[in-house]
């Protein structure tokens, strides 16, 4: 299954990488309708780094372990260690596209787990990937320019 999303923020690449690599700023653009707790993560993300943290899904805690690869100054990739899906490769990059205006695009790719419990709550997150996506841009050109 594949997932894309883009969104334009106004600032510069630099400061858009550097929002998505802190990572109290993943819990801070996560809808409160899933609440989350961040169990384990370094202040900056890096090569190498995993962060460990639950979601609920109602009243289903989801702990997911993820590890950061391709760390560059345009983006990253989040890899499921542990979690709901079989698979789940997430590539974030950021693209300068005019003065002070950076275009980020998401790119998610996963594979559902054969499992009664964890495939159903696989399909359940994944349909519900276009409206997490849109909060997520919202709230990053929220926090980033200070639009409503």
């Amino acid at each position: 299954m594949r997932f894309r999303h883009t969104f334009q923020v106004r600032a510069s690449v630099s400061k858009v990488a550097g929002f998505h690599t802190a990572a109290a700023n993943m819990k801070a653009i996560t809808p409160p309708l899933i609440p989350m707790r961040l169990h384990r993560a370094p202040s900056r993300l890096a090569e190498g780094d995993e962060m460990s943290f639950t979601m609920w899904l109602g009243a289903i805690p989801v702990r997911w372990v993820a590890r950061f690869e391709d760390v560059t100054a345009t983006g990253f990739v989040d890899r499921q260690q542990e979690g709901p899906f079989r698979s789940w490769q997430h590539r974030h990059s950021f693209i300068q596209v005019g003065q002070e205006l950076t275009e980020v695009v998401d790119e998610v790719e996963a594979r559902l787990r054969p499992h009664l419990l964890w495939g159903a709550a696989g399909l359940a997150m994944w349909l519900g990937l276009p409206a997490l996506f849109a909060y997520r841009s919202w709230k990053t050109r929220h926090l980033l320019e200070g639009v409503e």
